[in-house]
């Protein structure tokens, strides 16, 4: 752990927390600009998209490697949460920072399908319509990693929360929000993939 947040007070830590969660919100523009360009069951429309706005679509790569700061958040939620419950709080930093692993190798999705869109010569053997699947199907991939990352993270807001909620320095409010925020990513989540692994009627 890096020198100067073993060195930190709590509060200095829980105002650079704030500082570097609300860096990270750089996720929601990213998923905010896909939202207008991806179609996920029209190969052609979110080619012509992506291929229209590429500037877009890498500002939206970029907001996702920012929000990769989420690597310091867990850190310092680790440190500061520490002596509440050493254990909860370990468990806590290791599904958030394997959350951060699977968004980090689940991005590189988004990069393949451009890469499939702009290859030109170096793909001629395929056809204009079968990179276009290819590349909606690297960002359907891409989704699905998506949705397991966020049980984990989920998980993770809803130890935090109860963290915050047993702690004697923070508001027990923000806690249970965080709590609730966590349950509402779970639901969603498995919701989503109890969509994506049933079985057609």
């Amino acid at each position: 752990m890096p020198e100067w947040i073993s060195e930190a007070s709590p509060r200095r830590l829980a105002r650079i927390a704030g500082l570097v969660a609300w860096i990270t919100t750089s996720a929601g523009f990213a998923v905010m600009v896909r939202g207008r360009l991806i179609v996920y069951d029209d190969a052609a429309a979110t080619a012509h998209n992506i291929l229209a706005h590429q500037l877009q679509y890498r500002l939206a790569f970029t907001g996702d490697i920012i929000a990769l700061l989420y690597i310091a958040y867990t850190l310092i939620l680790y440190k500061l949460f520490k002596p509440v419950n050493r254990n909860i709080s370990l468990l806590a930093a290791v599904m958030s920072l394997m959350g951060c692993g699977i968004e980090t190798f689940n991005a590189l999705f988004h990069i393949a399908a451009l890469v499939v869109l702009t290859s030109g010569q170096s793909l001629s053997a395929f056809s204009v319509g079968q990179l276009q699947a290819l590349a909606l199907m690297f960002l359907k991939l891409n989704a699905q990693g998506a949705e397991i990352g966020m049980v984990l993270f989920g998980s993770y807001n809803l130890m935090v929360g109860y963290l915050i909620f047993r702690s004697t320095f923070l508001p027990r409010i923000l806690g249970g929000l965080l709590a609730i925020s966590g349950a509402c990513y779970l639901f969603n989540c498995f919701r989503s993939l109890s969509r994506l692994f049933s079985k057609p009627t």
